[in-house]
């Protein structure tokens, strides 16, 4: 049996990571800048988290929430201190979909209703409650039914006025949309969103998948705002790679039995990397490290032509070309050896581990330099 063919897969094969590289089983060295969509948080391979995933694994690996396990309170705890959100409950579960998956489902129990606004160019995840609020046709099979979502502008305020009423169950939105082309929400689109959903009594959901641990130099993209949402759902970074999602729950829901489950989700090993994860972003400076490298990394990017636009906040940045992105991204990865992603078909995606250097910066600026070069 062979495995079923979805993805377009380059001719490398990792065997060896660490830190901010990976090494190909021919022994080539790559810089990897994009961390498998964002889940490379503290960097491959980090002493801390490999020994806190062996050392549990050498106790117990697996049991079911039906019993105790004290290391669900300590993730709760430890992202709440970390996070800033302390009141709020958590969630767990294993990937970013199902988290907005639960956050959906928890929306529509707490006012009994279904219609949601989503957004253009959003992107929740493929399972079928948040591939209905993603904006692409081609991944929504016709078992995926979204009649109950309203696409609207993004960071349109006037769109989004227009479109609330007393029948919206939620306002579903990214703090920075990553597959839409790292486009930031404003202060003054999520103030609106805020207070709309506070009018009509809707919920508001804030999808921090991609764009939240720490990744733009605060816990979450939309605290640069002030905005503080209902619901707050997480994945990527979380578990550096072990799977792992949530969703961080305001106080003014309220939980009973059977409103929510799952098997594997908040299982021994997830939480033990997840609680590994805080500790290294905490006793490393990893919020502060991103916000410092991202802004190095903004200020160099100013200075090389050929760049249209510059897009996104911390370590989460998008860089927009006149020209499709492809052969550009194709020759770093084959000719430099530097991994990085893709959103649209003009843009670099930028999502190195939080844990950067400048040296590593500094590698990446100098190779788009001669790619732009010789591609101008």
């Amino acid at each position: 049996m062979n495995p079923f063919n979805v993805y377009p897969l380059y001719d490398i094969e990792p065997v060896k990571a660490q830190g901010s590289y990976l090494w190909d089983k021919k022994g080539d060295q790559y810089l990897d800048l994009y961390g498998g969509h964002a889940v490379i948080s503290v960097g491959h391979s980090h002493p801390y988290y490999v020994e806190a995933l062996k050392r549990q694994l050498s106790q117990i690996g697996f049991y079911s929430n039906s019993v105790q396990i004290p290391l669900q309170k300590e993730l709760g705890e430890k992202l709440g201190a970390l996070s800033g959100y302390p009141d709020y409950s958590l969630f767990l579960v294993n990937s970013g979909a199902e988290a907005n998956e639960n956050a959906l489902k928890l929306a529509s129990f707490y006012n009994g209703r279904k219609k949601v606004i989503a957004f253009k160019a959003a992107f929740h995840g493929r399972t079928s409650g948040a591939v209905a609020v993603t904006d692409n046709p081609s991944i929504v099979a016709p078992i995926n039914d979204n009649s109950h979502v309203t696409f609207i502008p993004f960071n349109n305020v006037e769109a989004l006025k227009a479109n609330m009423s007393e029948e919206i169950c939620a306002v579903i939105v990214e703090g920075i949309q990553g597959v839409g082309g790292i486009h930031v929400t404003s202060t003054e689109f999520l103030q609106a969103a805020r207070q709309l959903c506070d009018q009509f009594g809707s919920v508001l959901i804030l999808d921090s998948v991609q764009c939240g641990y720490g990744r733009t130099g605060k816990f979450f993209s939309h605290q640069f705002t002030g905005v503080e949402p209902d619901l707050i759902t997480t994945a990527k970074g979380m578990g550096n790679g072990f799977p792992i999602g949530s969703v961080l729950i305001s106080p003014k829901f309220h939980a009973k039995f059977g409103m929510l489950g799952t098997t594997f989700g908040g299982n021994h090993l997830a939480c033990a990397a997840a609680v590994a994860v805080l500790d290294i972003m905490k006793n490393e400076n990893l919020i502060e490290n991103a916000e410092k490298q991202g802004a190095y990394l903004f200020e160099q990017l100013k200075g090389i032509s050929g760049i249209k636009e510059l897009r996104g906040r911390g370590l989460m940045i998008g860089i927009e070309f006149e020209q499709p992105v492809d052969k550009i991204r194709d020759t770093l990865l084959f000719e430099h050896k530097i991994f990085c992603g893709y959103a649209g078909k003009h843009t670099l995606r930028l999502l190195p581990s939080l844990a950067i250097g400048q040296a590593e910066s500094d590698q990446f600026l100098e190779a788009l330099d001669q790619v732009l070069a010789v591609n101008a």
